[in-house]
């Protein structure tokens, strides 16, 4: 029951990003609102593989940030953001085949050993994978129509799409 119900919100989530990823202008992946921000281009690689993070949370019972690979380098079109994006979809989709009793199992976060905390894996999973990418989704959003880009309805109509 609960995989059944986190593949629709997984899957709710992973199209409404994709459509907004589709819009990125390639000639502005190097703008960025601020200095301190990133830029277009570093923002959507990070949407792209967001989904990635389900394969350390759905597979491992914990994850290390001292072991973090660093941060990815932009990707340098929409069309290897996109690619990015399909592929990590697609390959967390395939893990999320959980029982219940899998989704209810602790995972932990932790730094140099040291646990910072526990949750529940589907907790882990709603938490990191798809807030987290519904939080850069609403940044992205932002950073389009700063660009003149047209944002598509995301949970309802937006400025240019009913």
């Amino acid at each position: 029951m609960l995989k059944e119900t986190l593949l629709a919100e997984y899957d709710h989530e992973m199209g409404t990003t994709r459509r907004l990823l589709e819009r990125v202008p390639d000639a502005q992946l190097a703008w960025k609102p601020h200095e301190k921000s990133m830029t277009l281009g570093g923002l959507s690689t990070h949407l792209g593989n967001i989904p990635n993070w389900g394969g350390r949370i759905l597979n491992e019972s914990f994850f290390d940030l001292a072991g973090a690979p660093p941060n990815l380098e932009s990707k340098a079109s929409r069309a290897a953001i996109l690619q990015l994006f399909d592929d990590a979809t697609k390959e967390t989709r395939g893990w999320m085949d959980k029982t219940d009793a899998e989704y209810l199992t602790p995972w932990a976060l932790r730094r140099g050993g040291q646990e910072m905390f526990t949750m529940p894996r589907i907790a882990a999973f709603r938490s990191f994978v798809l807030n987290h990418m519904i939080h850069h989704r609403g940044q992205l959003s932002v950073y389009l129509r700063l660009n003149n880009v047209p944002v598509p309805a995301i949970y309802g109509p937006s400025a240019d799409e009913g």
